[in-house]
């Protein structure tokens, strides 16, 4: 009989505080030395105990049986707080529904639809730049991203009052994720300010998004939204009833889509700024492509075949930088990840972050490489080791729609704009919902591509 093996733990734990203080002072650094230790290692912070999985076998098996490793556990239930119970954070025996609900929505056949509002956007946002203008990098890209999906999810026509308060909301959500992810529930109730804005944005934003429904229900107008998909979809599995979403339903698929749209977007496409503004040979390439495909104008859906670098720079971007850079699961039943037994409610933590940092996987892995995502690179990465949107049943349903769109916004300013780094000005991992660069700010420089006189913006 084989018995399993022993599940080890992480280094440096003390007692009663266990790994919390290498985990404060350096959490990417911390999980990145993590496989050092085994393919599945044991982490405690105080009496709470976790098992990372750190090799790309035993992170598939976890992706693939989404009934024994459900949604859940530290990550999930702080989210859940603020987007409900929507696809992304639901839990296994409603998955399946959800999914089958709001996958027309995301048919690739629809993304030539949502495209010219991508790029209208890109163009309004960087239209108002100036040369020369000191920009904080991620709020702009945030700003843009949240734009883009709300023009998404309701079109034109929702008033643009209602829609600012909403987008209002969604920023106050976003900016207080990092916090309560660290703040015990003990605190959640203190009357401080961050707080009272954060209850505030909570109850308000479904409140407004039930108005938004409530009034497209009575309209019954197709607007070729995601709005629109969302209140005709109807689950082909469920029999003469035709099961539909009900409002509370697409209101937390609404907050998901909202949150998920804004941030990670935002988070990737900073990231390759700041990038491109570290390695000027490869944004150099990128400008020779932009410019010989779009010749100054704004990208569009029919481009994307031709903008392979792009397309490239965001695949490493999506590497080095994974916004999802955590999430959890709860194990259901007493189960085995590979040698090792594993018990019923024990929490699993994935991270990309150091997966996509492994030099077996990928040689010289801290080295931004646009081209070893290239189809005739001689040793291709293993593309089960790369999970920047998940995988199994719950990978990111919005994936193709969020490339699509960081291609396309991507493609559009580096047209018309150079973002340069500022000497001096230190740039930091940023943890929150999603992983972005702390503290970007870069000088936009307008840009004069081959062939033209003047700037693209002028």
């Amino acid at each position: 009989m084989k018995y399993p093996s022993p599940i080890p733990s992480a280094a440096g734990g003390l007692p009663l505080l266990g790994h919390l203080i290498p985990l404060l002072r350096d959490p990417l650094g911390f999980l990145t030395r993590l496989p050092e230790d085994g393919d599945l290692v044991r982490v405690r912070v105080g009496p709470l105990q976790v098992l990372v999985v750190c090799s790309p076998d035993l992170m598939g098996e976890v992706l693939r049986d989404d009934r024994t490793f459900d949604k859940g556990g530290p990550v999930f239930d702080r989210v859940r707080e603020f987007a409900g119970n929507g696809l992304g954070t639901c839990p296994h025996d409603e998955h399946r529904r959800q999914r089958r609900l709001l996958q027309p929505a995301f048919h690739p056949a629809r993304l030539p639809g949502y495209a010219p509002a991508i790029t209208a956007r890109t163009v309004e946002a960087t239209g108002s730049w100036q040369d020369g203008q000191i920009l904080d990098v991620f709020a702009v890209m945030q700003e843009l991203s949240a734009r883009i999906t709300a023009d998404t999810l309701f079109s034109t026509a929702t008033p643009p009052e209602v829609l600012s308060q909403a987008l209002g909301d969604v920023n106050t959500l976003l900016n207080a994720i990092p916090v309560r992810m660290a703040t015990p529930r003990l605190l959640d109730r203190l009357p401080t300010r961050g707080n009272r804005r954060y209850h505030q944005a909570r109850a308000r934003l479904p409140r407004t998004l039930q108005h938004i429904v409530t009034e497209r229900r009575a309209a019954g107008t197709d607007h070729g939204d995601l709005l629109s998909m969302l209140l005709t979809a109807c689950d082909p599995d469920s029999g003469p009833a035709e099961q539909k979403l009900t409002d509370e339903e697409i209101i937390d698929q609404v907050v998901t889509f909202f949150l998920g749209g804004a941030d990670t977007s935002a988070s990737v496409l900073a990231s390759a700024l700041h990038l491109l503004g570290q390695h000027p040979e490869i944004e150099k390439r990128l400008h020779t492509e932009v410019d010989a495909v779009l010749d100054g104008r704004p990208a569009t859906h029919a481009d994307l075949p031709h903008l392979e670098l792009t397309d490239r720079v965001l695949t490493e971007t999506l590497r080095l930088w994974p916004p999802g850079w955590i999430f959890t699961r709860t194990c259901t039943a007493d189960t085995h990840l590979g040698r090792y037994a594993v018990p019923a409610g024990t929490s699993i933590v994935c991270s990309p972050y150091p997966l996509h940092r492994q030099a077996d996987l990928y040689p010289d892995p801290d080295r931004f490489d646009p081209d070893r995502w290239a189809p005739d690179h001689p040793c291709p990465p293993r593309r089960a080791a790369f999970i920047p949107f998940g995988g199994g049943a719950r990978k990111c349903i919005g994936d193709r729609f969020s490339t699509t769109e960081m291609v396309l916004a991507l493609a559009t300013i580096v047209g018309r704009w150079r973002l340069e780094p500022l000497p001096g000005t230190p740039v930091r991992p940023t943890l929150g919902l999603a992983l972005h660069p702390g503290g970007l700010r870069m000088r936009a420089v307008a840009r004069i591509p081959a062939g033209t006189e003047s700037p693209v913006n002028s």
